[in-house]
């Protein structure tokens, strides 16, 4: 990897500091760049694409996610490790608005984002994969399906109340349920 020069890491810092500051939906990487007082061009230079501003934005986030998914690919017991495993994915996704757009992108603009994100949903379907073979979830249970209640869960807690995080997991788990 080539040495960023000094000047490149302040502007650097700095745009994400302000993309931080401004992150949602309506990110651009002009205002980013007017905001944080470099010219439109750096910002470019260091993220191509919005997409590229918001994976770095997501970086540690996603580092953080490895390591819950580590842990419940360790934990034997194959209940606590999703619960916990889907209880950790929603609160990282509410803190982190911008990881739910990073974990289900199919292009990565950095090799360790796409390293990170392989090995995540290789240990979420290996825990998955245990739970079905346990009898734990519903057998047709799909590890995109899964990911598509969290990010309904995430909606309707960001819509709604915060306090209602809890009973929608809870709802979400009793779902996932083989039935009766």
């Amino acid at each position: 990897m080539r040495q960023i020069r000094a000047d490149a890491a302040r502007s650097r810092a700095r745009i994400l500091e302000v993309a931080r500051a401004q992150r949602g939906d309506g990110l651009s990487l002009n205002a980013v760049a007017r905001e944080a007082g470099v010219g439109v061009g750096t910002v470019y230079r260091h993220f191509p694409t919005v997409h590229a501003l918001v994976e770095a934005l997501s970086v540690e986030t996603l580092e953080r996610m490895l390591t819950i998914a580590r842990a419940a690919t360790g934990d034997p017991d194959t209940r606590a490790a999703l619960a916990a495993f889907l209880d950790n994915a929603l609160a990282l996704q509410l803190e982190d608005g911008g990881l739910q757009a990073v974990l289900l992108s199919p292009d990565d603009e950095e090799e360790s984002v796409r390293a990170m994100k392989v090995e995540i949903f290789t240990a979420f379907e290996g825990v998955l994969e245990r739970a079905r073979r346990e009898g734990i979830v519903r057998p047709e249970l799909t590890i995109v399906q899964l990911e598509r209640l969290i990010c309904g869960v995430e909606h309707a807690v960001r819509i709604g109340d915060a306090r209602d995080r809890q009973l929608f997991l809870d709802i979400m788990l009793a779902g996932i349920r083989p039935e009766a």
